[in-house]
């Protein structure tokens, strides 16, 4: 008899937006496997949980992964969460997923849904999310120019998650690629004290953000509204 693989949702920011499902299934598990057993210290002791920690990153990828399919080989009932938001987005849970998959057919993978940037960013964003393209992270230089072409030159909403050390001269970038009718939203610490969504051109939120250094700061998620 397999274990079952929980992939469990955990809060962006604020904790109170964990589910009471989560909450349940992490006091159930054998044990947790998280980006950074610091943080998932923090979230479980939090909640008063006391579960075995792993670390599942992607410099452990291959290790780890192993140990995974020993373990739900062996029956033991395994959760994954990332240090925030929901595993596989942008996120190397998607490798373990795969290959669970493919190694283990039999072994129930379960979903136990939750916070995400990408949604939540797209829900107040006031940007059309009927149709949208996900970036996840945008490389660091190959590649970089070639998805801003393909931003630029889409009529769908491209949406994509930036740090506070490349914000500005994404901004640039877009604000010399996109005409004045496009319009952008920039969303930073979704959930957190200090939530902010500045809402115009590309131009405009360059201005803004140089203008307001002090909010260059947290996770962003920049959508880009299409032609």
């Amino acid at each position: 008899m397999f274990g079952k693989l929980l992939i469990v949702a955990t809060p962006i920011g604020n904790l109170e937006d964990i589910t009471l499902r989560a909450i349940r299934v992490l006091g159930e598990v054998d044990m947790i496997f998280c980006e950074d057993t610091r943080e998932g210290k923090k979230l479980l002791s939090h909640f008063n949980i006391s579960k075995p920690l792993d670390s599942f990153h992607a410099q452990s990828l291959g290790s780890k992964t192993e140990k995974i399919i020993g373990l739900l080989s062996e029956g033991k009932n395994l959760a994954l969460i990332s240090d925030a938001g929901t595993p596989g987005i942008s996120d190397p849970g998607v490798v373990l997923v795969k290959k669970v998959r493919e190694e283990l057919p039999d072994v129930q993978i379960i979903t136990i849904p939750g916070p995400s940037a990408l949604t939540a960013a797209l829900s107040i964003s006031g940007i059309p999310t009927d149709e949208f393209i996900f970036y996840g992270f945008l490389p660091h230089k190959k590649g970089r120019e070639t998805i801003f072409k393909e931003i630029a030159d889409s009529k769908r909403t491209s949406v994509f998650y930036e740090s506070p050390h490349r914000i500005m001269k994404t901004l640039e970038a877009l604000a010399t690629r996109l005409a004045d009718s496009r319009i952008i939203a920039v969303c930073r610490e979704l959930t957190k004290i200090y939530e902010d969504v500045f809402y115009g051109t590309a131009g405009e939120a360059r201005r803004y953000f140089a203008e307001n250094p002090e909010k260059i700061r947290g996770e962003f998620v920049v959508i880009i509204g299409g032609k």
